[in-house]
């Protein structure tokens, strides 16, 4: 756990810091596709970590958070909602003191313990991965819209496992099969080889590491990747579905 829980506390630092001198224009302007803006957003990362601290504290329960919203986005919108009447430092402040408590209570977890999670159990090692993919691909939109320098740094790795990783869950939510296990093979900051799945594998995505963790966060199509190659039929459908979020 100390290790993905070191990348998640830099990726949220990295991100934050961005921000602190930034002025009030730009926490109005608009980021992504949702029509939120740079506030929006944070407050909306400040919602997600402080849910999350009360999952792993046994004093949140995610079907019953989904109930009372009656959808993901719902949820996600309820965060943005609640945090208008306050400053852009006041949210940011928020959000600081939130996933610290996540990071706590992880912390006090091992890799293979089982925490509730959407439509089932998920391992504490994969939770925490779901949260700095999650900060990484709102921060990518933030850092985008403002014109800020984006540095792709080793910590895409996390990401890019946990893309492969969710592939049979991304095929279900299409509503397609997905038989068997494909490869990705890529190529991350720095050179390194990131390697995913069994080696005969007949279908197999190759690329930059880069661009299949925006692809997989909903950043990018894939269609519109220039690195990303796909053999075989499953690979390519792998490519077309693959999609991290709930």
């Amino acid at each position: 756990m100390r290790e993905i829980l070191a990348d998640l506390v830099a990726e949220q630092q990295g991100l934050d810091q961005s921000l602190q001198r930034a002025p009030d224009r730009d926490w109005k302007k608009k980021v992504g596709s949702r029509g939120w803006t740079a506030q929006d957003t944070i407050a909306y990362l400040w919602w997600a970590e402080r849910h999350v601290a009360g999952i792993l504290t046994n004093e949140i329960v995610p079907k019953k958070v989904l109930k009372e919203h009656s959808s993901v986005e719902a949820f996600e919108q309820a965060g943005v909602e609640n945090a208008k009447p306050k400053r852009p430092q006041e949210i940011i402040e928020q959000w600081r003191f939130a996933r610290a408590d996540v990071v706590d209570a992880l912390s006090r977890l091992r890799e293979n313990d089982r925490i509730p999670w959407l439509d089932g159990k998920v391992s504490a090692q994969t939770f925490a991965t779901m949260r700095l993919a999650d900060t990484w691909a709102h921060g990518l939109e933030i850092l985008t819209a403002l014109d800020k320098e984006i540095i792709d740094t080793p910590r895409l790795r996390h990401i890019a496992w946990l893309g492969w990783a969710t592939l049979p869950n991304a095929f279900k939510r299409v509503n397609e099969s997905y038989p068997e296990v494909v490869r990705v093979e890529l190529v991350g900051p720095g050179y390194a080889r990131w390697v995913f799945g069994p080696e005969d594998a007949d279908n197999v995505i190759r690329g930059q590491a880069s661009d299949w963790c925006r692809v997989v966060v909903g950043f990018m199509d894939a269609a519109d990747t220039e690195s990303l190659a796909a053999t075989g039929e499953l690979a390519e459908a792998a490519l077309r579905n693959a999609d991290i979020r709930p």
